[in-house]
C-alpha cells in the first residue's frame, strides 16, 4: 500500500519483486492515494510481466539522466550538462523513455519556446536528451527510441562580433587607466594578436613561454579541443608578455603565473574590467571572447588561408572556421579571375553585345 514520507507530499510505494530482488521505493509524484495505488498496481505488473516473460523493463527519464551524468562527470562541460539535464527534468520527469516519441519532442520545444528561451538553448538541451539517450542504448544495452535526431531548430548564423584596428587602440588606452589597467591591457594585447581563448591565458604559465623561440605552449587541459597546441607571439604578443614578466619580478618573482596579482596568485575573473574599458571607449555589444573573433578576422582580412587561420585557433574542423570565410572577398575575386584567364579564347559575351550595339548604331548614323 502507498505510504508517506517525512518531509514528502507525495505517496511513496515499497516493492518486493517477484523473482525476489531488490525491493523498490519509489514515489509515485502524487498527493492523490488512488492515483498512487493505480501506479503501484501498474508498476507490480510490470514487474511480474519482466519476471514471467523476460519483458523489458521500463526505464524512465531519471534513470536515464543518472546514468548520463555518472558518465559525464570528468567532462569539462559537466555543469552545463547538469544543467541542460535540470531543464529535461522539469518536462520529462516520470516519463518511460521507451514510450517517448517525435510528439513528445515537439511538446518539448514548444513548452521551451513559450518561456522565451532562444533557439540555440532548446536545440543544447536536445542533444544533451540525444546522447543521454543514445549512451543508455549503446553503454546500458536499453532498448530504447531516440526520436530527437532530425528534430532540431534551424539557428541562424553564428555571432561574429569584431573590432576595427582603431576601435582595438581605443579600447586598449582606454583599459589601461582603469585600476589595474596595465594587466587588463596586456590581456587584450595579447588576445587580439593569438586569438587564445579567455581561459587559455589566465590559465598560463611562464613554464610554457618560450620567449626565445617567440611561442607559448597551451595544455589539452586549458584547450576547449583538449589539445596541446603552440602559439607563436608576434612584436605586439611577445611586448604584452615582457610587460608581464617585468610585473612578476617586480612584485612575485616566484608565481608561476602570467596573470596574476601582486601577491602572485592568479587572475580568475577580468570581465568586470573589461566592461568598464568597453564602456569608456564607447564599444558595446562587445565580450571578452570577442577578442577571439577580432582576431581571426584580421588575419582572414588580411589574406591568410583559413587552414592557417584554423591552426592559430586551435579548431578541431576546418568548418568551425569558415565562418569568418566573408571577411576575404579577394579570396572569392581571385577565384572566378582565374576562370576568365582560361577562357581568353572564348569571344566575351559582354564584347559581343557591345560590337552590335556600335553596329546599330553607325546603321542608324547611315
Amino acid at each position: 500500500m502507498p505510504y508517506k514520507r517525512p518531509g514528502s507530499p507525495y505517496w511513496w510505494v515499497f516493492i518486493t519483486p517477484p523473482n525476489g530482488g531488490n525491493p523498490i521505493r519509489r514515489s509515485t509524484r502524487t498527493v492523490d492515494k488512488r492515483e498512487a495505488e493505480a501506479l503501484e498496481g501498474k508498476w507490480r505488473a510490470q514487474l511480474f510481466r519482466q519476471s514471467a516473460w523476460g519483458e523489458e523493463p521500463e526505464r524512465l527519464f531519471e534513470e536515464v539522466a543518472s546514468e548520463f551524468i555518472l558518465a559525464s562527470m570528468k567532462k569539462r562541460s559537466i555543469s552545463d550538462i547538469k544543467q541542460r539535464i535540470g531543464k529535461l527534468y522539469d518536462f520529462f520527469a516520470g516519463k518511460d523513455m521507451k514510450t517517448l516519441r517525435g510528439q513528445d519532442v515537439r511538446a518539448f520545444i514548444s513548452w521551451r519556446q513559450k518561456q522565451g528561451v532562444s533557439d540555440s538553448t532548446v536545440n543544447r538541451e536536445l542533444a544533451t536528451l540525444q546522447a543521454a539517450i543514445n549512451y543508455a542504448i549503446v553503454q546500458m544495452e536499453w532498448q530504447l527510441p531516440n526520436p530527437v535526431k532530425g528534430r532540431m531548430l534551424e539557428e541562424p548564423e553564428g555571432r561574429v562580433r569584431w573590432l576595427t584596428k582603431a576601435e582595438a587602440a581605443r579600447l586598449i588606452q582606454c583599459a589601461s587607466q582603469l585600476r589595474y589597467g596595465d594587466r587588463l591591457a596586456d590581456f587584450i594585447q595579447l588576445a587580439l594578436h593569438t586569438g587564445c581563448r579567455m581561459n587559455e591565458m589566465l590559465k598560463l604559465e611562464w613554464s610554457r613561454v618560450d620567449m626565445s623561440r617567440r611561442l607559448m605552449w597551451l595544455d589539452g587541459a586549458d584547450t576547449k579541443s583538449k589539445r596541446r597546441r603552440g602559439v607563436p607571439l608576434n612584436d605586439v604578443a611577445m611586448a604584452a608578455i615582457m610587460s608581464r614578466a617585468s610585473f612578476r619580478a617586480t612584485y612575485c618573482p616566484h608565481s608561476p603565473w602570467v596573470f596574476c596579482n601582486k601577491h602572485g596568485e592568479r587572475l580568475v575573473a577580468i570581465r568586470e574590467g573589461f566592461k568598464s574599458a568597453c564602456k569608456e571607449a564607447g564599444i558595446s555589444d562587445f565580450r571578452i571572447h570577442d577578442l577571439r573573433h577580432t582576431a581571426a578576422s584580421w588575419m582572414v582580412s588580411e589574406g591568410v588561408p583559413l587552414a592557417d587561420v584554423k591552426e592559430v585557433l586551435g579548431h578541431s574542423t576546418i568548418t568551425m572556421t569558415e565562418k569568418y570565410a566573408h571577411l576575404a572577398p579577394h579570396r572569392a575575386r581571385e577565384a572566378v579571375e582565374k576562370l576568365q584567364s582560361h577562357s581568353k579564347h572564348i569571344e566575351s559575351p559582354v564584347r559581343r553585345i557591345e560590337d552590335l550595339i556600335g553596329r546599330k548604331r553607325r546603321e542608324k548614323a547611315l
